[in-house]
């Protein structure tokens, strides 16, 4: 015995014998409470004997007959493992036909001859005692047909019967024998059925269970189907079990018969009691098994019949019953429930005591639980009678009931989903009939640790970069770890991954990286996770392995193996090829196929040296080019096409230039390429005149009359013959300049900047040529209003195709002009049509070129005026309008003075003293009235005001003054100017819209009809304008009608009608520059939007 243990050591190293010990062992354990004793505990040496000698017979076998080769092991303990090898201990082997059963021996459904051999050994594993025994070798021949014919031959005469052939035989059962057998197998066990049967051909196995189905998921196959295994098996497994044995000529059958018995198990084993003095109990014993065990009870390990009476102890079968049990009344109880086949033994004690409650779990314990998930607040305890366990929440709380809590038996309470309201503190109290006890824990529920940015899924390129993304929220309180993973497994060692405060980055990732990634966040209370997998895409790699074959004239079958796709699948491949005859190293396009397809039957053109490569294509790109297939030289044919583009156009006069594209070298088909180049003239009935010329690209024929049209034909040829007749073109020979001027011109003036000129075509013949169009040349002689001539400067509009008229657009008012029309083919001008003079009506004037306001006094001003830049006609009389301003910027009555045309300059009187006037002055043709230019000014307040500001004005302190208030006034220009396009609106701009000058009406829409030719600008109020310089002076800029917005050729040209409906109001002149200056005068009203 070991010192303080109840464990048993046997000893046998010092040699003492294993026999000496064989024997059943039983552990007894007591004190004053009672005695508790141990199963049975069986000690038997193990045992390996040796073989019996035995003398064994050569095994003579006729070929295709059964055979059985007995191992019979001795008997060993436990049972040994049986194998059977040869002479080399290398295991025979074993099939449908050759096979071990159960019992160790090797069945031969039927031998052949291969079966012959003098070395099969039986082995015998104990594997206990960790030794092998071996049998003897036995002997094994097959006699051949062929050769048992001879050795009867040998020594019968003629007359005698030969052995029989081979002949196929229906299956027999080898094993078991008979057609029915038995077997028993303990419930738990596996059972193990076999048939092996013989025949020839060797017979299938099959196995079935009359009158139900076998197991599922507890019955397996072994030994080629000839071993049916079922595994636990219960009394529900007992029944009959067929094995069917069949080949080609019939079938045999041998019905198990199968009980399950069970040894004792327990329905119900007894329990230990605690009971206080006086209280009932009682023990329950209750086992099953087949045949149905026997229950017998021991008291202290002595059966309970002569065990020391007990009054409060009542025995009936398998319960004893305890009634007022006293503190005497404590013993071990012993069950012991057994059969034929085992037995179960079971101690319970039963402990008589009188304690008050005490509880176990250590006071003021701190559960921490995540919030939504259960809580579990334990209150171990003890005493007897079984204490009463009550909970409270709080100080004062009153006893916790109700669905959402769960009280166990051990005294736990269950919170099954705790949340934030539920910390505190809680009271558990145990109370029985000798007193009560309690305790506090408190609990903390704490928020749950989330992801609230999960990594997500990335496909990334090789080389490229990713990050992946996990910011948690977690309880203030915890402090989390946050650990990435790679496929489950630890990052590498790698300084290519960074890991930051919320992310992971890869730099420079490569294949290797390609996987699933995890963010693990774990706390002392909870644990989160998510993953996103990486894919990392490349270029495909290259394919390899290329290979011709079906190698024909015109057609060759490539294939290939792909290379690795690197996770982004092959969309197609793209084919190339090399012609090493006529081009070496120069890669041309073949054809592609799609990623789905390896092989590719390729079209050959005769006379090249092909290779060929492979190129891969998926999303990323393109893969590196394969390595070159093995070359291909075509034989030589016959051109298969004819040079395209052929083309007949003469460069001079007398010739034609037949041009074409010269076939590619793999195009010739063969040797020697040349051309047979065919012409004659059209619609006259004239042979094929033809040339045959070198690899060229051009020839030119002489002599030929001018523009006239020639049937083409160019034919490729090489050494083995020509091509297919080419089809025939339409060529000209060279152009020349027309010979006659377009006749019958006539202009129509439409308005004063509009006219419309007519002419007749010239006839076909004259043109020489391609007719591309007419030009119109015109030009300015002198304006009419001022009868002074100025520097001619020709203008030219040109009208494609077979035009006969044409708008001149941008015409001066008031003006005469001249044109002249030409006829226009592939070589040039032809001569000119006689000129013809137009002229253009009066126009409304232009505004005066300016506006000063001088000689201020108390009641006059005077203006001073130039006449309009462009008076556009003859000046009738100048308009002069006038209207005062107060301090608020409100306008007053408005005043018009009519002038006479020959005036350029006034006094106006009758002012009041000390006020600001604005001004709007324009000039009058008899068309109309121009466009005007305003100007403000003020009357002084006395003379001695006047020579004070005189002085003033020469101070340098003033001139200071005024420099700054200029500089003021341009940033809030700008301010203003930034506001006013972004739509901002203040209050000045809204005065000075509400006192709008009420004379000034907006232009009317275009009724759609040819209207005079104007600026489309000089009757808009500006929308920007500025004060004038100190001069009082405003300039108008002069500005010309461009034609590049309706002609063509130096200027510009018509659109193919020659219609400018919608456009003939001229060119928009420039918008009012910024500044001193204003290229025209604003409306009363925008030009006070200026003085912010």
């Amino acid at each position: 015995m070991k010192p303080n243990s109840g464990t048993l050591v046997i000893n046998i190293m010092n040699g003492g014998k294993a026999e000496a010990y064989e024997g059943v062992y039983q552990c007894t354990a007591r004190n004053e409470r009672g005695a508790a004793i141990s199963n049975n505990i069986v000690i038997r040496p193990s045992r390996s004997p040796l073989w019996t000698k035995e003398k064994l017979e050569p095994n003579q076998v006729r070929e295709g007959d059964s055979l059985v080769l007995h191992c019979r092991p001795p008997v060993g303990l436990p049972p040994p493992i049986i194998f059977w090898m040869d002479n080399a201990f290398q295991r025979l082997p074993q099939s449908e036909r050759v096979s071990q059963g159960l019992n160790g021996d090797l069945y031969f459904s039927n031998v052949q001859p291969e079966d012959t051999r003098e070395d099969y050994i039986c082995y015998a594993r104990f594997n206990h005692t960790q030794t092998i025994q071996q049998k003897q070798p036995i002997s094994v021949k097959v006699l051949s047909m062929d050769s048992l014919n001879d050795t009867i031959a040998a020594n019968l005469s003629d007359t005698d019967i030969y052995a029989k052939p081979v002949t196929e035989r229906q299956p027999v059962l080898l094993t078991p024998t008979g057609s029915t057998s038995t077997k028993v197998e303990l419930r738990g066990n596996v059972l193990l059925l076999e048939c092996i049967a013989a025949g020839l051909p060797t017979p299938v196995i099959r196995w079935i269970k009359e009158g139900g189905e076998l197991p599922a998921n507890r019955t397996f196959f072994e030994n080629f189907k000839k071993t049916l295994k079922i595994i636990d098996v219960s009394e529900a497994d007992s029944g009959n079990y067929k094995c069917i044995a069949r080949n080609i000529l019939g079938s045999v059958h041998h019905v198990i018969s199968v009980t399950v018995k069970a040894a004792p198990y327990w329905i119900t084993a007894p329990k230990n009691l605690v009971l206080s003095p006086g209280e009932d109990g009682t023990l329950i014993c209750r086992a099953n098994g087949n045949p149905k065990p026997n229950i017998s009870w021991l008291a202290n390990g002595v059966p309970i019949a002569i065990a020391p009476e007990d009054p409060s102890r009542k025995v009936d079968g398998d319960t004893i019953i305890f009634s007022h049990v006293q503190e005497r009344s404590s013993a071990v109880y012993q069950c012991n429930a057994s059969n034929e086949y085992g037995y179960l033994l079971a101690n319970a004690f039963v402990n008589v005591l009188a304690e008050p409650p005490r509880i176990l779990t250590p006071p003021n314990k701190l559960y921490q639980v995540i919030a939504d998930s259960p809580a579990l607040l334990h209150c171990a305890y003890f005493g007897s009678p079984k204490p009463e366990i009550e909970w409270f929440k709080g100080v004062k709380g009153s006893i916790l009931r109700g669905n959402e809590y769960v009280f166990h038996d051990n005294g736990t309470l269950e919170i099954p989903v705790a949340q934030k309201d539920s910390s505190g503190t809680y009271t558990c109290v145990a109370r029985n009939e000798l007193g009560k006890t309690q305790n506090e824990v408190q609990l903390e529920v704490k928020d749950p640790t989330m992801i609230i940015k999960q990594p997500e899924y990335k496909v990334i390129q090789r080389y490229g970069q990713v990050s992946f993304e996990c910011i948690i929220k977690h309880d203030s309180t915890l402090l989390p770890t946050v650990i990435w993973l790679k496929d489950n497994d630890e990052l590498p060692d790698d300084e290519r991954f960074l890991i930051g405060k919320d992310n992971l980055t890869i730099m420079n990732v490569t294949d290797k990286d390609d996987g699933t990634y995890t963010c693990i966040v774990n706390t002392t209370l909870d644990s989160v996770s998510a993953s996103a997998v990486l894919t990392v895409v490349a270029r495909p790699n290259p394919p390899f392995d290329l290979e011709l074959t079906g190698q024909l004239e015109r057609s060759i079958e490539l294939s290939w193996i792909p290379g690795d796709e690197n996770n982004s699948p092959i969309t197609n491949f793209v084919i190339e090829y090399e012609d090493g005859l006529h081009e070496p190293g120069v890669w041309h396009y073949q054809t592609e196929v799609p990623g789905t397809q390896t092989t590719v039957q390729l079209k050959l053109s005769p006379y090249v040296n092909y290779s060929f490569r492979v190129i891969a294509v998926n999303e990323i790109g393109r893969s590196q080019p394969s390595e070159p297939s093995e070359q291909y030289l075509t034989k030589s044919a016959n051109p298969d096409e004819n040079p395209s583009n052929v083309q007949g156009i003469g460069s001079e006069p007398d010739n034609l230039v037949i041009t074409w594209e010269s076939l590619k070298g793999f195009q010739s088909n063969g040797p020697g390429l040349q051309y047979k180049v065919s012409w004659r003239q059209k619609d006259v009935d004239d042979e094929w005149t033809s040339v045959i010329v070198a690899n060229v690209s051009k020839y030119i024929v002489s002599g030929t009359p001018t523009f006239v049209p020639y049937e083409i034909k160019v034919q490729a040829l090489n050494d083995l013959g020509y091509a297919p007749e080419p089809s025939e073109v339409i060529g000209h020979s060279g152009e020349d300049l027309p010979m006659v001027a377009p006749g019958n011109v006539q202009v129509h003036v439409i308005n004063s900047t509009l006219a419309k000129v007519h002419w007749d075509p010239v006839p076909v013949k004259t043109v020489r040529g391609h007719l591309q169009g007419y030009k119109v040349y015109y030009w300015k002689v002198q304006s009419l209003s001022r009868r002074s001539r100025r520097h001619v400067e020709k203008k030219i509009l040109t009208f494609r195709g077979n035009k006969t008229f044409g708008m001149l657009p941008g015409l001066e008012p008031y003006s005469s002009y001249k044109l002249n029309v030409r006829v226009v083919n592939g070589k040039g001008e032809g001569p000119a049509s006689p000129d013809k003079v137009f002229k253009t009506p009066e126009g409304v004037p232009s505004s005066p070129s300016f506006l000063k306001i001088t000689n201020p006094t108390l009641d006059s001003l005077t203006l001073e005026w130039g006449s309009p830049t462009h008076p556009n006609g003859v000046l009738i009389s100048y308009i002069l309008k006038f209207q005062p301003i107060n301090n608020t910027h409100e306008l007053g009555p408005l005043v018009e003075i009519r002038i006479p045309a020959n005036e350029s300059s006034m006094i106006l009187k009758n002012l009041n003293y000390s006020t600001r006037y604005k001004f709007y002055f324009n000039a009058q043709t008899s068309v109309g009235s121009g466009s005007q230019i305003t100007e403000e000014a003020v009357t002084i307040m006395d003379e001695a005001m006047a020579s004070r500001q005189v002085d003033i004005a020469t101070q340098g302190w003033f001139i200071g003054l005024m420099c700054a208030v200029a500089l003021l006034i341009l940033i809030l220009l700008i301010v203003c100017f930034i506001r006013r396009n972004k739509g901002g609106k203040y209050p000045v701009k809204e005065k000075e819209d509400a006192h709008a000058d009420p004379e000034i009406q907006p232009m009317k829409e275009d009724d759609g009809t040819f209207g005079e030719y104007s600026d489309a600008e000089d009757h808009k109020p500006l929308k920007k304008g500025s004060r004038t310089p100190s001069d009082r002076t405003v300039k108008k800029e002069d500005s010309d009608d461009s034609l590049v917005d309706y002609g063509e050729g130096v200027n510009g040209q018509f659109n193919e009608d020659g219609s400018f409906i919608g456009q003939y109001s001229g060119k928009k002149e420039k918008e009012p520059a910024e500044g001193n200056e204003s290229s025209e005068a604003p409306s009363p009203v925008n030009a006070m939007n200026s003085f912010v």
